[in-house]
């Protein structure tokens, strides 16, 4: 099979490797359809972050089961799915209580990628989440709105719940990158009444005012603060903000516009701690980590894009196939895609 390796910093290859088979319990092997590159992997692309050069590449798909292991009931071959990044048991008190992403027995998928043909996944039972019908059913519209359930929309989302918010709410949403749009997204789906995004670019603008934004606050710093206050009520700040960035001018930027009281959701991939005591004086709630993806995605999400209630696929602005994996990063990091979709395997 095909599969995307990461080299060094600024450089992709897609290599030729062995593909991957049933060797343990609770797996299945998956022939991908659609991937993806997101946000975080620009990190270590860019060389922010380490990562071991010759390492298989990818934490978001959706594809068709091949194969299982013997143990495996929930899930069957020619299965249609959403393979997230999260890998929760599904039974430890972590799972039990939504938060799969900090599974107590989570296991990292042993084929390592899903910017691949086919990939090994695990624990199958209680990871993967089913999609009615094949992917011939679907539009490539479709398709690629169901691709951002194994992570971007539902890290979107994750940030609004988070932040509690709830019918009626003023939310602003710091970060017009894919999750942050999908954080518009989700803010709509849980009834907030103005939806305030931060952003610096028209284009991402647009697309978060299609959302559902109702006011773009385009300026920087200090300025964008103010704009933000003097669009809530008696300037007091928003009931929840969003903070989908990770830098640790946003998460203080957070605390300067929320009101006393809100809430704080934070999704960004943090880069260091924020230092002041701001939070504190204004009695401001930070929480937020590593989404679930299977629970909302079972419960909430999947059938909010089968309905075409959301259409989140918007994100991805430019498509690639595999052997332009190169091509795909290099656009989201000289920022000429908001998000590059990954077309793997044909329907």
């Amino acid at each position: 099979m095909k599969a995307a390796v990461f080299v060094k910093p600024g450089q992709m290859i897609v290599k030729e490797m062995a593909k991957p088979e049933i060797d343990g319990e609770n797996q299945a092997i998956i022939r991908v359809i659609r991937a993806s590159v997101c946000g975080s992997d620009l990190w270590w692309y860019r060389g922010i972050a380490k990562r071991a050069g010759g390492s298989l590449t990818g934490h978001e798909a959706i594809g068709v089961v091949e194969a299982v292991s013997d143990d495996v009931t929930d899930i069957k071959p020619d299965d249609f799915v959403v393979v997230p990044f999260t890998h929760g048991c599904g039974h430890c008190a972590a799972c039990l209580n939504g938060f799969e992403g900090n599974c107590l027995n989570q296991k990292p998928g042993t084929n390592g990628g899903y910017q691949a043909e086919y990939m090994k996944y695990e624990p199958a039972n209680s990871g993967l989440v089913k999609i009615p019908g094949k992917p011939e059913d679907y539009t490539d519209e479709q398709l690629a709105s169901l691709q951002t359930l194994s992570d971007v929309m539902a890290t979107g989302y994750h940030a609004a719940l988070n932040a509690e918010v709830k019918k009626g709410d003023t939310v602003a949403v710091i970060g017009d990158g894919a999750v942050g749009l999908c954080g518009v997204i989700g803010a709509k789906l849980l009834g907030a009444d103005k939806i305030i995004l931060l952003s610096h670019h028209e284009d991402r603008a647009k697309l978060g005012r299609e959302f559902g934004a109702t006011d773009i606050v385009f300026s920087r710093g200090e300025q964008a603060a103010r704009d933000v206050l003097s669009l809530t009520k008696e300037k007091a700040g928003a009931d929840a903000v969003l903070e989908c960035v990770g830098a640790t001018s946003a998460i203080e930027q957070a605390g300067q516009i929320a009101r006393p009281g809100a809430v704080i959701g934070r999704v960004g991939v943090p880069q260091t701690e924020p230092k002041s005591n701001q939070l504190f004086w204004k009695n401001v709630g930070l929480r937020g980590g590593i989404v679930s993806v299977t629970k909302p995605d079972k419960e909430v999400l999947l059938d909010a894009v089968l309905s075409g209630k959301i259409n989140p696929g918007q994100v991805f602005t430019k498509s690639f196939d595999l052997d332009h994996i190169e091509d795909a990063y290099q656009a989201m990091s000289n920022r000429e895609a908001i998000k590059s979709l990954l077309v793997i395997n044909e329907k």
